[in-house]
């Protein structure tokens, strides 16, 4: 929508307050040197930044393969004041700060950020990150918005729930068989509850 009313794509980065900037689109595309901007992603990372995606074992993953974001460079801090127990967590043996976010690099070199790990939910044995989920959920007719949980379940240890706003009249059963043409089974919420409105913190 913004594009359309602009004429303009929104300009996405990604940085922490233990990091400063990491990445970022290009500020002028239009330049021609910086490559372009892509909706969606956060960019490639910036000069002198180093960026890795690694899975549970630390091992490093495939392009666009979901992982944990971690980086190091100049411009990552050197650790927690007065904490050195908590720094030693955030940090791994060979120098590099884990961001607690999980997301993909593409063959690009750009940045998608899919959440934090520790919304992770683990059903089955599979790993479900619920912004991915909630991407679907928001484009779907019906949906406001959404938010997805894990919940407690005898079988897989947790279970999928998706609680939605409504925008018009949606049916939480054929939301659930539309999602199963479009993502993998053991991503698809078990259950979709309808709420009047999510709840928010002071920040909205």
């Amino acid at each position: 929508e913004w594009q359309a009313r602009t004429g303009h794509l929104i300009l996405e980065r990604y940085g922490m307050s233990e990091t400063l900037m990491l990445t970022s689109n290009p500020c002028k595309p239009q330049d021609g040197d910086q490559g372009q901007r892509i909706g969606g992603t956060v960019g490639p990372a910036l000069p002198g930044v180093g960026l890795r995606i690694v899975d549970d074992e630390g091992q490093p993953c495939a392009v666009d393969e979901i992982g944990h974001v971690q980086v190091r460079g100049p411009n990552v801090f050197s650790g927690y004041w007065q904490m050195p127990e908590k720094t030693a967590e955030e940090f791994t043996a060979d120098g590099w700060f884990k961001t607690g976010d999980v997301g993909r690099v593409g063959a690009n070199g750009y940045l998608t950020l899919i959440g934090r790990s520790k919304d992770l939910i683990i059903s089955g044995g599979f790993n479900v990150y619920p912004a991915e989920i909630e991407g679907f959920l928001n484009e779907l007719p019906g949906v406001g918005e959404s938010a997805v949980i894990g919940v407690p379940h005898p079988d897989f240890g947790e279970a999928v729930v998706a609680v939605i706003t409504p925008a018009g009249q949606p049916d939480p059963e054929a939301l659930i068989k539309t999602l199963k043409d479009r993502i993998a089974g053991f991503k698809v919420p078990k259950r979709i509850l309808v709420v009047p409105e999510l709840p928010r913190n002071a920040m909205g």
